[in-house]
């Protein structure tokens, strides 16, 4: 009698040296399944940022990611860094979600500081930018923007690194891939997801006005942000809103 459990991709122990188009897969399948979380939050004046758009882009973030890989020829710790600053952002900017008003541009100003960070060798805000679908004027503001959100805390260590690889892999959310050498009867790595498992998230189940981020502990959170909108939020909500400011 034939097995009805699909085979599953082996991928390597290491992030390092994993194919880049099996890990963009996989962060795009976490981003994917956060956005889809953080999309049913109600959107307040409040939570606006520069990241916002109008309108969600028509590209997918798969599709976005494999274009940016393609014409910058990104790192794979570049990518990776990505889930990183997202659960910085989260601790320090409670308000911020990643959601598909806001995800495109945060990978696009993502990829350019932490290329900057940590390679030797990188483009400039002109080609980052023309890859990223955005003016270089615009691009200039979100990456000042990133930075002050993660307080200019760049880079990380390897072993994060690995930890939010492992992570991907073991919450794909259907179950295709395996670390290999790991044993295929693991309940953790051997079953689909149709939402965060529940060790990716905060400690405690966030409720649907709650953000959720990767591997985040509420409890790293330190600074208070004032829930009051500012006027330029008021005014970025109204236009969004197709409304008169008040």
């Amino acid at each position: 009698m034939e097995s009805s459990v699909p085979e599953r991709a082996q991928l390597p122990p290491a992030f390092e040296d994993v194919l880049i188009n099996d890990l963009v897969e996989l962060i795009a399948d976490m981003l994917e399944r956060l956005m889809s979380h953080n999309d049913r939050i109600p959107l307040q004046p409040e939570s606006l940022t520069r990241f916002h758009s109008r309108s969600a882009p028509g590209i997918s973030v798969l599709d976005y990611l494999k274009r940016i890989v393609k014409f910058t020829k990104v790192e794979k710790a570049c990518l990776l860094i990505t889930l990183h600053y997202i659960d910085q952002i989260c601790a320090r900017v409670p308000l911020f979600t990643l959601s598909s008003l806001t995800c495109h541009r945060f990978i696009i100003a993502a990829v350019t500081v932490s290329s900057k960070g940590l390679c030797d060798v990188f483009c400039n805000n002109a080609l980052y930018a023309k890859v990223g679908g955005i003016s270089v004027g615009e691009l200039n503001v979100l990456e000042r923007e990133f930075l002050r959100m993660i307080e200019w805390t760049i880079t990380c260590t390897r072993d994060l690194l690995q930890e939010y690889y492992i992570n991907l892999v073991r919450t794909h959310s259907t179950g295709k891939y395996i670390i290999a050498g790991t044993e295929s009867s693991d309940s953790s790595v051997s079953s689909g997801y149709s939402d965060f498992d529940m060790e990716t998230l905060p400690s405690r189940s966030p409720s649907i006005n709650e953000p959720s981020a990767i591997l985040i502990d509420p409890a790293a959170t330190t600074s208070e942000v004032s829930r009051r909108p500012t006027i330029e939020q008021n005014m970025a909500f109204a236009a969004l809103r197709g409304q008169d400011p008040l």
